[in-house]
């Protein structure tokens, strides 16, 4: 039907365009203007003689698809792409039917599923693309192009979309509107290059001495230094040789820029920062300027940090001297320069005042750089990594290590540690370290919000290559454990690890779990011991759902009753078997049999045990079958119902007009008989027989399951008619009970007498006609209202959030659990990816464990956060359970740092606990403020990373026992 709409559609179209084509050679003839005419009611513009009709959503789709295509294989720097609305573009994409072809699968009702497609609905076609929701409100640009910016904060998938400059000129030509957006691609990376597209360019206030004049400049991260010049000369009218610009962060001089090629990126330019033109003399020397009132002034160079604060020595002393520095540590490589105290907004010269304390500096936000602070606040506070970087660490830096960045990364690093244990309580800029983080992960080289955990692994990841004493790296085969003892194959991973990978990182941060993996077809077990760097823990809530089933009693001894039960959410059939058999008590000598009811039939018995939880939806309605073992013959014999007074001809023909939940149950006998049947029938009723003989006052709630009324009386003469020839045709069998039996498809409808015999082995399916007797001798209410899987609005009523144990997360994360069906596992003697059952065990802990709390889900529609309290211990966190390797090392554990997350997702809030183990007190880092706070008050819902150091017990300290750590807190 949709489609001769379609073609309907097409064909009026072509009857207005060549309606058009006659009367626009009518207008040339007679000298009129035709350059614009519209056709009354149609909808579309006719421009300079040539139709505005547009593709069919099939073919805009191809096209789209066709240039995206295109657009990723000659992929390359300087490529142009356009901002779309999300809003705009996924109507378009309805529209074209992009939704229902990729995004609904696995994510549709059950309605819609068991529809088959027939409702689907085309989308209207969008109006023009409307960009209005995602720029700011006219522009603040005082540019040349005058560019329309972007809103702050938005995020690509759910703010916007990106499209290749072939589709968004034929979204333009078919739709119009805007404004145009665009936005060019750049290459990112140190070894690991990255094409990203500048969605925002970088913004700098360009102030003019001469005036005081302010002005917007806006430029790629990627520009040049030179490009700067000319952009900022043109604008203020000013000679590049009298121009003077200075690096103006935090309305102060750090250093005049230089006309060069370096990116403006690597000058340490922020989003938002001040820079300042100045005019001086083309002759006055490159050294010196001159300030806005005429005094000389040295210039800031970009020369090596001559600071005290260096490798070679530590912090300064009081009197500000220091011996030792070298100034060069690798001639001719990127280590001499960029390192500079003034670019982070600190003077070591005049930076610790008597009686400060170290280790109370903030950090400032360089825009959206929270994540970032709160990370690096807990870093700098970890006790062995700040013995670690106050000493001379010169001679582990790796330059010749291929993913590393040739010690830059850990040279910030340890530029940014030392200035925060020196300055006292002045707030440090970490400018020069988020422009060697962003080379070493282009990811987090914008200026939007970030996962502060994700940086932490990157950061941790990017030390470690930088400090890996290991110059070579040997190639090792791994070998299977092959049942040998698990100390042997882990002391050999473990030694193997350490022959490729040895640095500070690795002493202080790297602990060992063992994995085993158990393929469920071939029962193959895979054992290996892997090295982690923290741990990932679930939040028990993330990992089960509760899942409602209603068990009926196949022998027709109890009434049915609903139970909810907690099940792994990547779990298996055999999995909710387990938990609901433990629920209702089932027997040794019982059974279960998982049935889906849709449409008053049974839609599928889930007889598999390996059938995915995650094939089950949320809205379905699942019942299960109790049996006796012994009792389960081969015939299988489904009872469905009808109401006998509501029968039409349209009920008889297509199999509607039923209610309620089908029964189960088994004929035991060889060759079953129709007398079989109608026994097996009244038996599987007798719990719903009534204890009085009228049920007309019957409406209530009972065992879980709402009454409303079934015995209210309805139809038309027509299908009394039809009822009264169906009750004919019953009577005229010997059956007492007015049965029928039906074929699969519901359309045939045939009566049997009690001497009738069926082929044994089958599903026998029989309706059960529901006559005024009936109603009276049963209640029916107990076959209706079977409960959802999950009803989110009822489990909100009825769950509280309650606090949940660290401890509990642990459990949560080294249960035993299926991989996810994206997550498969190769299994070597099947020779096939398999959903293999997966158990982490924690065989060696680190000195310094991080806990990762996963608050966020991500889904392709779906993201959330979780708030519930986590139960924490700040002191004597005791993980001697969870450790299978007993090599007497202290599993005791002190926290001492945190990583806050407040607010939902993009536009949260990072903050940071860090305790002064020296005055055993705890702080407060909120970016550039600290302040002091009581260690009650640190263990909050907000708590996302939570970092232990190991403690030590005297008589191991005094003994020395040895640890896979150099370190000792």
């Amino acid at each position: 039907m949709i489609w001769v709409i379609c073609h309907f559609i097409v064909n009026a179209y072509k009857k207005v365009r060549d309606s058009k084509l006659r009367k626009d050679k009518i207008v040339e003839k007679t000298g009129g203007d035709s350059s614009i005419m519209t056709i009354p009611d149609s909808g579309f513009m006719m421009e300079n003689g040539v139709s505005c009709l547009p593709c069919t959503p099939q073919e805009e789709k191809k096209m789209v698809t066709d240039l995206r295509n295109e657009s990723e294989r000659s992929l390359k720097e300087g490529n142009l792409y356009f901002v779309i609305s999300s809003r705009w573009f996924r109507t378009w994409e309805r529209y074209v039917g992009i939704d229902a072809d990729e995004n609904l699968i696995g994510n549709q009702s059950s309605d819609f599923r068991h529809m088959n497609g027939a409702s689907l609905i085309m989308a209207e076609r969008p109006g023009p693309i409307d960009n209005s929701d995602i720029v700011e409100n006219g522009s603040d640009c005082d540019c040349k192009d005058n560019e329309i910016q972007l809103r702050r904060m938005l995020t690509e998938g759910q703010d916007y979309v990106l499209v290749p400059q072939g589709v968004w000129e034929k979204l333009y030509e078919w739709y119009k509107g805007g404004p145009s957006l665009p936005r060019k691609m750049i290459l990112q990376g140190f070894y690991h290059r990255k094409y990203n597209v500048e969605v925002y360019p970088l913004c700098l206030k360009l102030i003019d001495s001469r005036d005081d004049s302010q002005s917007i400049i806006w430029l790629s991260r990627k520009a040049s230094v030179t490009e700067l010049f000319q952009k900022v000369c043109a604008l203020r009218g000013i000679e590049r040789d009298k121009a003077c610009i200075w690096d103006y962060f935090n309305k102060r001089k750090h250093a005049r820029l230089i006309v060069s090629n370096k990116s403006l990126e690597e000058a340490n330019l922020q989003m938002d920062q001040d820079i300042l033109l100045e005019e001086v003399d083309g002759c006055h020397s490159s050294r010196f300027g001159m300030d806005s009132t005429g005094n000389e002034l040295a210039l800031v160079s970009l020369e090596p940090s001559r600071s005290p604060l260096t490798i070679a020595r530590g912090p300064t002393l009081s009197n500000g001297h220091s011996s030792g520095y070298r100034s060069n540590l690798y001639p001719g490589s990127s280590l001499s320069s960029g390192l500079t105290d003034m670019d982070d907004g600190f003077d070591a010269y005049n930076s610790v005042r008597k009686g400060e304390k170290g280790g109370l500096a903030g950090l400032q936000n360089l825009g959206n750089t929270c994540f970032m602070n709160s990370a690096l606040q807990c870093l700098v506070h970890t006790p062995p990594l700040v013995e670690y970087f106050l000493k001379d660490y010169s001679d582990e830096i790796n330059t010749e290590n291929p993913l590393g960045m040739h010690g830059e990364l850990a040279l910030a690093f340890g530029e940014l540690l030392r200035k925060s244990w020196s300055s006292g309580r002045t707030a440090i800029a970490p400018r020069v370290f988020k422009g060697k983080l962003a080379r070493f992960a282009p990811q987090f080289s914008g200026y939007n919000q970030h996962d502060s955990q994700e940086l932490l692994a990157f950061l941790l990841d990017g030390l470690h290559e930088d400090l890996n004493r290991v110059k070579q790296k040997p190639y090792i085969e791994m070998k299977d454990s092959d049942g040998r003892p698990d100390e042997e194959v882990a002391a050999e991973c473990w030694k193997n690890h350490k022959a490729r990978n040895d640095s500070v990182i690795v002493d202080v941060c790297q602990g060992q779990y063992k994995s085993t993996l158990v393929c469920p077809v071939c029962s193959k077990i895979s054992i290996t011991f892997d090295p982690f760097m923290y741990l990932s823990l679930p939040l028990p809530s993330t990992i089960t759902r509760t899942m409602t089933v209603t068990v009926f009693y196949g022998d027709g001894s109890c009434l049915p009753m609903p139970y909810a039960v907690s099940v792994l959410k990547n779990g298996f059939c055999k999995d909710l078997l387990l938990a609901l058999g433990t629920a209702c008590c089932l027997k040794s000598d019982e059974s279960l049999v998982l049935a889906e009811v849709y449409g008053n039939k049974i839609y599928r018995f889930l007889e598999s045990p390996l059938e995915p939880l995650i094939s089950i939806k949320d809205d379905e309605r699942i019942v299960a079958f109790r049996f006796k073992k012994k009792g389960m013959g081969k015939t299988k014999l489904v009872i469905f119902h009808r109401w006998q007074e509501k029968f039409t001809t349209d009920y008889l023909r297509i199999g509607t007009g039923l209610f309620g939940t089908p029964l189960v149950t088994y004929l035991g006998e060889d060759q079953p008989s129709g007398a079989n049947i109608e026994t097996a029938v009244s038996k599987v009723l007798s719990p719903f027989k009534r204890t009085y003989p009228s049920a007309k006052a019957h409406i209530g709630k009972e065992n879980g399951f709402l009454s409303d009324g079934l015995d209210e009386q309805c139809g038309s003469s027509d299908a009394m008619s039809v009822a009264n020839a169906e009750l004919e045709v019953t009577s005229s069998t010997d059956l007492s009970l007015p049965l029928l039996l039906i074929d699969d498809s519901f359309m045939n409808f045939k009566a049997f007498k009690k001497d009738t015999f069926f082929e044994s082995g089958k599903i026998l399916r029989v309706v059960l006609d529901w006559t005024d007797k009936e109603q009276e001798l049963y209640d029916a209410n107990y076959l209706k209202d079977i409960p959802e899987i999950h009803k989110a609005g009822f489990a909100a009523k009825k769950t509280r959030q309650e606090a949940i144990s660290l401890s509990s997360c642990l459990d949560a994360f080294l249960m035993e659990e299926p991989l996810g069906p994206d997550d498969m596992w190769y299994c070597p003697r099947c020779k096939e990816h398999r959903q293999a059952i997966k158990k982490l065990d924690l065989w060696m802990l680190p000195e310094i464990i991080v806990f990762h709390l996963k608050r966020f889900t991500y889904g392709r529609y779906l993201k959330n956060k979780i708030d519930t309290f986590v139960n924490f211990p700040i002191h004597n966190l005791d993980l001697s359970k969870y450790v299978m390797n007993k090599d007497g090392q202290s599993c005791v554990y002190e926290l001492y740092a945190i990583s806050n997350h407040y607010g939902g997702l993009g536009g949260g809030h990072y903050t940071a606990y860090a305790k002064l183990v020296d005055e055993n007190r705890w702080y407060h880092f909120d970016d550039s403020h600290v302040s002091p706070v009581n260690e009650s008050d640190v263990k909050t819902s907000a708590a996302y990373l939570l970092f232990y150091k190991r403690v030590r017990t005297e008589s191991k300290v005094e003994t020395g026992e040895a640890s896979h750590s150099h370190f000792i807190s």
